[in-house]
């Protein structure tokens, strides 16, 4: 039994996970160390560590230079104490990682995932995360959690995918039960967008802040609520599918679900970048729309930054800004968010220039002024995002020594 509050068994298991927060900040410890960090005693931080030792938390993994003796000794987490894995799958590719209790990735895997028949999902999902494995040289019975991030959510009342009818192979009932048979380890499933905001959360721009939103832009536009430290997935885990946001600017999208399309979407999203472009009369790039867009935007923000301010190029910008800033106004109006994140390679493609255009036009569209910052985390948002999910939950298990 885990204990009753405050009695030594809980006070002990504190200090246990208080000192590997620590070790997993630091990387590595001494003893003495540990001890002035955590305020504990000599003698009960060469315990605590000799108790994390024994249970296979924290190994020695050298000495401070020049300094003899036990208390020269440096400590750090055991990396192999777990592992977790996850995923990001659209409608190209699934990208899977596995990483060690540290946070560290030890294994990539990459599938491209061509348009197949309708129940290949499972195979593409074990294939992928089998890759990812064995690159890091584990077997799947190492793994103590995978979370997997998708387009749209799987509405918690039925399990079937809504928001996302682009992503083939992913809308059958029984999905998930398939999976869970498939691969018989903690299984859970997120929002991309709102994996993204974990990873900006936990290690990338908006660490310390309690009430943010992240605005993703690439194959498509959504959002990611946090209020008060925690993400607001909605009723059916539809928040943040602002992509179908009716805004001024364009025609009104009706049957959305049909036309997966809204009015947020093409008045900023990917196909808009590309039409702006095409009426100012700018070369559209090869490669898929996100792609084309992202490099559009980001040859205008180069130019502008450069100190091209005017012409085509800028007015692209300034367009996009506008279109951006349009769907923002109404997303604060109702939020009031601390902060905003821009992320997805489309937007942060703009790079400082168009954030700071799309800061100017809502500061003149809306009452609350959020500060806004491009997300930190560029490197695969999502899988980044997917893994920290994963570490965070398992950290609190393998980490609770009260039990």
């Amino acid at each position: 039994m885990a204990g009753t509050p405050g009695t030594p068994r809980v006070l002990r298991a504190m200090n246990d996970r208080a000192a590997l927060d620590l070790l997993l900040e630091h990387g590595t410890l001494s003893r003495t160390r540990i001890g002035k960090l955590t305020g504990l005693s000599k003698p009960t931080a060469s315990q605590l560590l000799a108790r994390l030792e024994a249970a296979g938390l924290v190994q020695v993994t050298g000495t401070t230079a020049g300094r003899p003796g036990p208390n020269a000794q440096l400590y750090s987490v055991n990396p192999n104490a777990a592992h977790v894995a996850g995923l990001d799958v659209n409608t190209e590719r699934i990208r899977a990682a596995v990483a060690d209790i540290t946070g560290r990735t030890v294994g990539s895997y990459r599938l491209p995932t061509p348009h197949r028949r309708a129940g290949s999902a499972v195979e593409q999902v074990v294939q992928a995360l089998d890759g990812a494995v064995k690159a890091a040289g584990l077997g799947r019975s190492d793994l103590h959690r995978v979370v997997i991030g998708t387009p749209g959510a799987f509405d918690p009342s039925t399990g079937r995918l809504r928001y996302a009818s682009h992503l083939p192979g992913w809308h059958s009932p029984a999905l998930l039960d398939e999976l869970a048979a498939a691969l018989p380890l903690p299984l859970e499933y997120d929002n991309d967008v709102n994996l993204a905001a974990v990873a900006e959360q936990r290690i990338g721009a908006a660490r310390g802040h309690e009430d943010f939103v992240l605005l993703w832009n690439e194959e498509g536009i959504g959002a990611a609520i946090v209020i008060g430290g925690r993400l607001h997935r909605g009723w059916t885990g539809g928040a943040g599918e602002v992509g179908f946001l009716p805004v001024p600017g364009t025609p009104l999208v009706r049957n959305v679900t049909k036309a997966n399309n809204g009015g947020f979407q093409e008045l900023a999203g990917c196909n808009a970048v590309l039409r702006i472009a095409r009426e100012l009369h700018i070369e559209q790039p090869p490669g898929t729309l996100p792609d084309a867009a992202a490099a559009l935007l980001a040859d205008a923000g180069e130019r502008y930054e450069a100190g091209e301010e005017s012409g085509a190029h800028a007015e692209l910008l300034a367009r996009c800004a506008t279109g951006h800033a349009v769907g923002l106004a109404s997303m604060v109006a109702v939020l009031d968010p601390e902060l905003i994140v821009l992320s997805g390679d489309v937007i942060t493609a703009g790079g400082e220039p168009l954030r700071a255009m799309i800061q100017a036009e809502l500061a003149e569209l809306a009452v609350p002024r959020p500060r806004l910052v491009l997300g930190t985390v560029q490197t695969h948002p999502v899988l980044n995002g997917a893994l920290e999910s994963a570490l965070a939950t398992t950290r609190d298990e393998v980490f609770d020594t009260s039990r």
